[in-house]
């Protein structure tokens, strides 16, 4: 039987990805990352540890429809690979939150392989890190969402962290403005390019799609 491991490598520093993805990379047949417009990141934050190996990629457009390329991508894996043999599929954070790897995985599965999927660090972990600022305490309740925020869970919750803000951001700060959460902007966490905005107007006028928004509602025991 073909084995896939999908393997999540991290927000972007090549010193987070685990001991057991490391292990995975070097030990495997074959290596797939996704792609798009040209560019895997992917790709280019595990290099140093694929040395030899034969790097396929995929492209997967960031931000559009891919479910015909997932059901493409499965199919040319399930071609390439013999049985017995073993590969990884990287994607970045952790493959089972907003990952591309899941709807892959999904096509894999219909294919018959062998799956089995390996934990990254999320880039809401590593911003909360890199800003000091905790997700969630005791007794406290934290809401993870993609683009759109909902009001009546921001009633709820004393802390939110939202990613891919680039599309819906003017509405997601207005709603945590009314509902008295204090903000903070962070783009491309763990990477040289990483850069963390306060400002209202400085985080409106970023366009960057590897942003996200981590908030605590003022008054909650975070130190602000």
């Amino acid at each position: 039987m073909k084995k896939i491991y999908g393997i999540g490598i991290g927000p972007g520093d090549k010193e987070l990805i685990t001991l057991k993805a490391y292990r995975l990379i070097k030990e495997c047949d074959y290596i797939f990352v996704p792609m798009s417009k040209g560019k895997s990141l992917a790709k280019t934050i595990v290099s140093e540890y694929t040395e030899g190996k034969d790097v396929i990629e995929i492209e997967f457009p960031m931000g559009e429809k891919n479910a015909i390329r997932y059901r493409n991508a499965a199919e040319k894996m399930d071609h390439m690979m013999k049985d017995g043999q073993t590969a990884v599929f990287l994607t970045l954070g952790d493959a089972m939150v907003y990952s591309t790897y899941i709807y892959l995985m999904l096509e894999l599965q219909k294919l018959d392989f062998q799956v089995e999927t390996v934990p990254g660090i999320t880039s809401f972990n590593a911003a909360a890190s890199c800003l000091n600022m905790p997700l969630t305490m005791k007794d406290e309740r934290f809401c993870l969402c993609d683009r759109f925020v909902d009001e009546e869970i921001l009633k709820r919750v004393d802390s939110i962290a939202v990613l891919k803000v680039n599309t819906n951001k003017e509405d997601i700060l207005n709603k945590l403005e009314k509902h008295r959460f204090h903000y903070v902007y962070i783009k491309r966490c763990m990477l040289p390019e990483q850069k963390t905005l306060y400002d209202r107007h400085a985080i409106l006028a970023d366009d960057d799609y590897m942003s996200l928004i981590i908030a605590r509602k003022v008054g909650v025991r975070s130190g602000e």
